[in-house]
């Protein structure tokens, strides 16, 4: 009994230690493996969006909105995906050599405006905001908006990392996201629609921060040249970042643009 009072104690404190750490729900896939070989290779991803890394505790990702795209850049079919309550699952089998984008993308366009002293949002495509007379309400803001959630599976050797020239996004420069080893610095580089993504805003954490008192959040920056250097002396999964703000043309209206990109790193041991 004295046993059971004492976990009780300690999961509530920390509980109330996190309450301070927790950031806004993340989301994540993680792989089975990173790395596989062979001609019968298959992986299982889980996906979620949760509070804690990598623990699912609020809701699945959408299958709808998945994509896997092998080493020659076409799509493939995932196969047995299951939508639990908190998470999402499914497998792919590797049937090329090379490295395999499991991803969640999605662009879009918001606007807020004022309605008397109430604030309204509104998303939709661009016909559909001139068609709707958005673009004509009061302090209208429009935003066009690009966000990316993906993770990384090699088999056999490492291949190109081709960018969408979408949003923003991490290729090899010239460290690969599946060869990560403790202790030893790696350099990605990261574009903005196909452009260096320079002076961004990146953020690492480890995944099990459930269990840590701290987040322990690493805050990076990309160089003039979109170049982002990183050292790592963990070896574990990682959950990296970045945002960037700016302005964009679209049909020939000047807006504002948000991009964020989300992925999964495993960091062997070195």
């Amino acid at each position: 009994m004295k046993t059971f009072a004492k976990r009780c104690i300690t999961a509530v404190a920390l509980a109330t230690l996190m309450v301070g750490t927790a950031n806004a729900h993340r989301a994540w896939f993680v792989p089975s493996s990173t790395v596989v070989s062979g001609d019968n290779a298959w992986v299982t991803i889980d996906g979620a969006v949760s509070n804690n890394l990598f623990f699912p505790d609020h809701r699945p990702m959408q299958i709808a909105q998945i994509s896997v795209t092998a080493p020659d850049g076409k799509p493939i079919q995932i196969a047995n995906a299951t939508v639990g309550q908190y998470r999402t699952t499914f497998d792919i089998k590797l049937e090329q050599k090379g490295t395999y984008r499991i991803a969640q993308a999605n662009t879009g366009l918001n606007a807020s405006y004022k309605e008397g002293a109430e604030t309204k949002r509104w998303r939709g495509t661009m016909a559909e905001y001139v068609a709707q007379g958005i673009d004509k309400k009061p302090g209208v803001e429009l935003t066009a908006t690009s966000r990316r959630v993906e993770t990384f599976v090699t088999n056999g050797a490492p291949s190109e990392i081709k960018s969408t020239a979408k949003g923003l996004e991490l290729v090899a420069g010239p460290t690969h996201p599946n060869d990560l080893y403790s202790g030893e610095e790696a350099t990605f580089k990261m574009l903005d629609n196909g452009k260096p993504a320079a002076n961004v805003e990146v953020t690492l954490i480890q995944g099990g921060d459930r269990y840590r008192a701290q987040a322990g959040e690493v805050k990076l920056k990309t160089g003039a040249d979109g170049t982002l250097k990183l050292k790592l002396e963990n070896a574990g999964m990682y959950w990296l970042e970045a945002e960037s703000k700016g302005k964009t043309t679209l049909e020939g209206k000047t807006l504002n643009s948000q991009s964020t990109y989300v992925a999964v790193l495993e960091v062997l041991p070195g």
